[in-house]
């Protein structure tokens, strides 16, 4: 089993952003996180399970996603994210990345748990220090597509 802890985090809404990962397995750890010039706080949190699942090497693994954000969990696990792709997200936003999302998801068999952000969990607290580092940090990424307007249908 693949663990992977995740949160975003964005100075605004909209405003400068990151994503902060942690993926463990066994005896491994790897930490990720990125920042952006302008996003959104949701964009971030999905981000950050985006680059998690990515960030695997092996097909079919078996993944739980730690997450704190009701957005990226519901969308998922209540089916929301399935309807928009068969309605072409019509007045949802972050087409881009969810179907980024969806394809990653397809390669695992993934399950999220819901955290308390800010409980006192010491990896969801990490994936807290590294997004905030991240939308704090110098020479900050575009997010082309949330700058452009393209996600916006």
């Amino acid at each position: 089993m693949i663990i992977i802890y995740t949160d975003g985090s964005s100075r605004g809404n909209p405003g400068p952003g990151g994503y902060g990962t942690v993926l463990k397995y066994k005896e491994h750890r790897k930490e990720l996180s990125e920042g952006f010039r302008k996003t959104t706080n949701n964009r971030m949190e999905l981000l950050a399970v985006i680059m998690g699942l990515e960030a695997i090497n092996v097909a079919n693994a078996p993944v739980t996603v730690y997450s704190d954000s009701k957005y990226v969990i519901d969308s998922v696990e209540k089916g929301w994210l399935w309807g928009w792709i068969k309605k072409g997200f019509k007045g949802k936003k972050n087409k881009d990345l969810w179907l980024r999302f969806a394809e990653v998801y397809k390669k695992h068999r993934v399950t999220f748990q819901w955290v308390k952000g800010h409980a006192g969990i010491p990896e969801n607290e990490r994936c807290d220090e590294l997004a905030v580092e991240a939308a704090l940090g110098n020479d900050l990424k575009a997010d082309t597509e949330f700058e452009n307007g393209i996600n916006d249908f």
